[in-house]
């Protein structure tokens, strides 16, 4: 690959920079939309390195884009750094101590994500102009991937419209490609609002918001017997109508995330869900309102681009753990349970082992069984040929949105995955500008996979839910 070792030196000469600022979003975990010293902190770094910023993209304040590179074709890199709440939790400690009662925590790794992919991009930045090749690097800093789905409202405002490749990455227990798979998934509140009673002077009076929440609630239970296998269905009651027992409750929300293999199945889904809960206000005789919160689509793969980034990542190895390395790892794996590690290996079709920290490639043909969760990169599949890589910054085993997650997030370890895993991004995005030829064979794979376009899942009507978590 044209000036490899150059671009990786590139990697190498920032990273000091990138890793501070991965442990700085760390230390100021902020929830879906609320990320703005994170935003603030990338944005500033991105100004450093010289990069043009946009930010306020697609009328949310904690999204951004960065841009360096003049003509050619636009690689561009995802990142991501909102944390999740309730994880608070000390660094390097493999127990469970957390900073903050009820705090946040990035259980998800997202303040290595997104620096990683600021890193990659950087590197990338500096090895166009130092060749003096045509081409334009950018940064998307995406906020509320955990339930929010920015890169869906960017995406329909038009924020990828011109960009020929995405690149992106996860924290993961393995050095591979992620499998181009996750589900459809709508998250949507119904509103129930009935009439206040006496419960006990007066109970025929009164017309009950939380009996309509329980009776959809089990209206939904069984339909589970009844939808695709890989279909998932999941609940949050949001209000309960108050806490007087003698006061029949007026008002009750539940917030359901509905998630299916393909967006039509997952609208078909969605719109049993919602007969459901009519069915629950028509016997309850309340009423109830449908909102929806935010809506993903489906990933779609690209064999060029997955197959271009398993050579650059067998050329690279994973990354060069140490001794202390291995037993930080082998003191978090002592508070797991053989079931939490022998999960993650059926992911990539292998037996358990007793190894801390994964220091091998997974093959290209493993025979994966991969766990298939949600996300907004699946938006961005959908209007630009999209791959990802998962590096190890945690235990083999560490279960994600988790304490323990938590605790290794500015480990030595995840920093070594965090660079690695960004040479391997720069040096695909460098592949993609160096070969004509490989980026013509991306976009014709693309465009076989989606030849009935892209259709958004979000509602016209929805915009970005800036105060879902204050709400």
């Amino acid at each position: 690959m044209d000036n490899r070792n150059a671009l990786w030196r590139q990697v190498d000469a920032h990273k000091d920079r990138l890793i501070a600022l991965s442990d700085q979003v760390w230390g100021t975990p902020e929830v879906c939309y609320t990320e703005a010293r994170s935003a603030a902190a990338h944005a500033a770094e991105l100004r450093h390195q010289g990069f043009r910023v946009t930010e306020g993209v697609a009328g949310i304040p904690t999204a951004l884009v960065g841009e360096a590179g003049e003509g050619g074709p636009v690689i561009a890199f995802l990142g991501e750094y909102d944390a999740l709440p309730g994880l608070s939790q000390e660094a390097g400690v493999a127990e469970h101590r957390p900073i903050e009662a009820g705090g946040h925590g990035h259980g998800c790794g997202h303040n290595l994500l997104g620096a990683a992919a600021l890193l990659a991009a950087t590197a990338l930045k500096d090895w166009l102009a130092e060749t003096g090749r045509p081409g334009r690097v950018r940064y998307y800093g995406c906020p509320a991937e955990e339930g929010g789905a920015a890169k869906a409202f960017m995406v329909r405002a038009g924020a990828f419209a011109d960009a020929d490749v995405a690149i992106t990455w996860h924290p993961s227990s393995f050095w591979e490609v992620a499998p181009p798979l996750a589900l459809a998934n709508t998250r949507a509140d119904f509103v129930f609002t009935g009439r206040a009673s006496h419960a006990a002077a007066a109970p025929h009076l009164g017309r009950s918001a939380l009996d309509a929440v329980e009776l959809m609630n089990v209206g939904v239970n069984y339909m589970r017997e009844h939808m695709p296998s890989d279909a998932r269905v999941h609940y949050a009651l949001l209000d309960t109508g108050g806490i007087a027992p003698n006061v029949v409750q007026a008002h009750a929300r539940v917030r359901y995330s509905i998630r299916a293999r393909d967006l039509p199945g997952m609208l078909e889904l969605v719109e049993r869900v919602r007969k459901i809960a009519e069915g629950a206000a028509l016997m309850t005789e309340t009423m109830m309102e449908m909102r929806v919160v935010s809506a993903v689509s489906d990933l779609v793969g690209n064999t060029p681009l997955e197959e271009t980034l398993q050579r650059v990542m067998a050329e690279l190895g994973p990354p060069h753990f140490d001794e202390e390395d291995r037993a930080f790892a082998r003191a978090i794996r002592a508070t797991l349970s053989g079931s939490d590690i022998a999960a993650v290996y059926r992911t990539i079709g292998m037996a358990p082992t007793d190894a801390p920290l994964a220091d091998f490639l997974v093959p290209a043909d493993a025979r994966r069984n991969p766990a298939i969760g949600s996300t907004d990169v699946g938006d961005v599949s959908w209007v630009v040929p999209t791959v990802q890589a998962h590096a190890p910054t945690v235990a083999i085993g560490t279960p994600f949105h988790t304490w323990q997650v938590v605790a290794q997030g500015k480990s030595p370890a995840a920093h070594k995955a965090m660079v690695q895993v960004a040479k391997a991004m720069a040096a695909t995005g460098a592949a993609m500008l160096a070969d004509p030829d490989l980026m013509e064979a991306a976009k014709t794979d693309f465009r076989a996979r989606t030849g009935s376009g892209y259709v958004s899942p979000l509602p016209p009507e929805v915009a970005p839910p800036l105060r879902m978590s204050v709400e």
